[in-house]
């Protein structure tokens, strides 16, 4: 057996105390496991495994930070497949600052594959996540983003542990075309679906209508969930500057993975933590460019969810206080024109925080390259002013999101950027009760009711009709489906209405500009008063004092109540599988960001309880 003598354990502590005058500011977790003189028992078990594939000792006891990939991309998560691509520039940028790669995987999250709802994944991802960062020997970690909850679920788990991290992200999709026009992810599908119903398309071209919507690899190429969060991954300072918007075939994407594996090292040099990142003032960056980019719905709960796990007080009046009043600044789908290349081009988030920050609006926060999201923006412009507008000539006024309250929930949102004038007309422009109005509520339990309902002529639907959808929030789906957006009625589409008033506990597609107020919390499972509301109740909705509100009296409600809870309560589907079980039994309100409420107190677990136990 060929032996090594040239790694001893003095020497290796040599390295170290070479690398701490350099800077260094803590010990890497990693030695723990490969260098530890103390218990040569256990460093030789640790060593002995990685060298199976060929590392060897000079790498492992080298004193180089280790790095973890947590990968995303495979052939069942199509939007962050990119990663396995992505993946060798991130290793050649690590190997190149003097760090070792360990890509692993973790629960993959397909927002348009998964069943029920990917939304019931990210509380898993996010698990998975954290267990890994806190016990294998990382000191630091890439994650790699793209499709809508992937994102999320890796900043809350960067959150809890608080080692070193930075996301990349896949990046957007090419433009797609269909018969000379834009072809959006998402939006698409939506337009497709009201002229299948009308009967001006059939299956097969309605089918080629959403296909064109995806012609690259790469995440939804509107201003969806994917994007809006990517985005807000940049705002908040976790990732590098210019990188969510680069379309992800160019090769800026390549040259943006490499780079980020390059920063990862050096952010575990300088002991640069999502803590020291995420603050209160990141927050509030990314809710004033949320609403500048007409971002998604989904986008509070995610936030709020993350914010939870970091320790930083967010919730929806936030969201309204902060953001409400700032314009819509960026021309895409589906609030807007145009597609992720078009964005990219024009200057991206860099140049849409130039505008924001020319007014005040950026708080000076540090970011993932040590410097501030302000500071990563001076002197950006817009090269296409229709695609991204000045300040003081927005596409509309102010178009940040509404926090709703009244006698049906505590907490639900409205997307203001996506109000078009024609809704504006018919329902908030009545000179004798302006920005409200009322209606007759018809009443959905779960979209299978929906599809089999919302064509039935005894409905009755009009245009003074609101549509409900209840039953589909964390607990009542199980996971809160991407189903309130809701069409109108066939008869309604051919005659030109194509959007009535939404309300519902789920949630609705960040690629939909239907204007609903969604997310309601409580939800109808958990006991909210959604639960009680009848087809035929009159509603009266207030945009300006921010009310939504069942009409009938107290005691009526209160007969209601005792006449659902005396037949067992709102009744939900049964869980299908242990996850979906678990889940339900510890998940929050949408509104307090769908969490894991046990998992909230973890919070900076690497400070907290320093290294896990040693497993033998």
């Amino acid at each position: 057996m060929t032996q090594s003598t040239s790694h001893s354990c003095p020497g290796e502590r040599n390295e170290s105390e070479r690398r701490a005058s350099k800077g260094f500011k803590t010990p890497l977790r990693s030695r723990s496991w490969f260098d530890n003189p103390d218990n040569a028992e256990l460093t030789a078990l640790y060593i002995e495994r990685l060298m199976n594939y060929g590392l060897s000792f000079d790498e492992l006891q080298s004193g180089r930070p280790v790095i973890g990939i947590a990968q995303t991309g495979s052939d069942i998560a199509p939007c962050n497949r990119h990663h396995i691509v992505l993946a060798q520039r991130v290793k050649e940028g690590i190997r190149d600052a003097g760090g070792i790669a360990f890509e692993f995987p973790i629960h993959p999250i397909q927002e348009t594959c998964k069943r029920p709802t990917a939304s019931l994944d990210r509380n898993l991802q996010y698990l998975s996540l954290v267990e890994i960062l806190y016990g294998y020997p990382l000191d630091g970690c890439v994650l790699t983003t793209g499709c809508d909850k992937t994102t999320p679920a890796q900043l809350m788990a960067a959150a809890t542990v608080d080692i070193p991290a930075i996301a990349l992200n896949s990046g957007p999709m090419l433009n797609g075309w269909y018969q000379g026009e834009r072809s959006g992810s998402g939006t698409a599908l939506w337009k497709a679906r009201e002229l299948h119903a009308a009967g001006d398309i059939g299956y097969k071209e309605f089918l080629k209508i959403v296909g064109s919507s995806g012609p690259s690899t790469g995440h939804c190429n509107t201003m969806g969930t994917a994007l809006t969060m990517n985005t807000l991954a940049e705002a908040l300072g976790m990732c590098l500057p210019g990188s969510a918007a680069i379309p992800a075939p160019y090769r800026d994407r390549q040259e943006m993975a490499y780079l980020t594996g390059r920063r990862i090292v050096e952010m575990v040099l300088e002991d640069l933590k999502p803590s020291d990142i995420m603050t209160r003032g990141a927050f509030e960056n990314a809710i004033v460019v949320n609403s500048a980019i007409g971002g998604s719905t989904n986008a509070p709960i995610h936030l709020n969810a993350i914010a939870r796990h970091m320790g930083v007080k967010l919730d929806n009046d936030d969201w309204e206080n902060i953001g409400y009043e700032i314009p819509l600044l960026v021309n895409l789908q589906p609030a807007g024109k145009y597609l992720a290349e078009e964005y990219y081009r024009a200057g991206g988030l860099q140049a849409v925080v130039a505008e924001l920050a020319g007014k005040g609006l950026i708080r000076e926060t540090i970011t993932a390259n040590g410097r501030s999201l302000r500071e990563n923006c001076l002197g950006a412009v817009s090269a296409d002013r229709d695609v991204i507008a000045a300040y003081d000539a927005p596409l509309k006024g102010s178009a940040g999101f509404l926090n709703f309250k009244g006698n049906i929930f505590d907490s639900a949102i409205m997307k203001t950027s996506g109000l078009t004038p024609e809704f504006r007309r018919t329902y908030l422009e009545n000179p004798a009760d302006p920005m409200a109005f009322e209606g007759e509520a018809v009443v959905f339990d779960g979209p299978e009711d929906y599809a089999s309902r919302i064509d039935d002529p005894a409905l009755n639907v009009t245009i003074s009709s609101i549509l409900f959808m209840r039953g589909v929030g964390p607990v009542g789906f199980p996971g809160a489906a991407e189903v309130v957006n809701m069409r109108a009625p066939v008869h309604l589409l051919r005659s030109g209405i194509t959007a009535l008033p939404c309300i519902g506990d789920g949630r609705q597609s960040g690629t939909s500009g239907s204007p609903s107020i969604l997310n309601a919390s409580p939800e109808a499972a958990t006991g909210g008063n959604l639960a009680l509301i009848q087809t035929g109740d009159r509603i009266r909705i207030d945009v300006g004092f921010r009310t939504v509100n069942l009409m009938v009296s107290d005691i009526e409600l209160h007969r209601r109540r005792a006449a659902l809870e005396a037949a067992g309560g709102y009744p939900i589907p049964r869980s299908q599988t242990p996850w979906q079980e678990i889940q339900r039994t510890l998940v929050s309100e949408l509104s307090e960001g769908m969490v894991l409420t046990p998992a909230v107190k973890y919070q900076r677990v690497h400070a907290t309880f320093g290294l896990p136990r040693n497993n033998h």
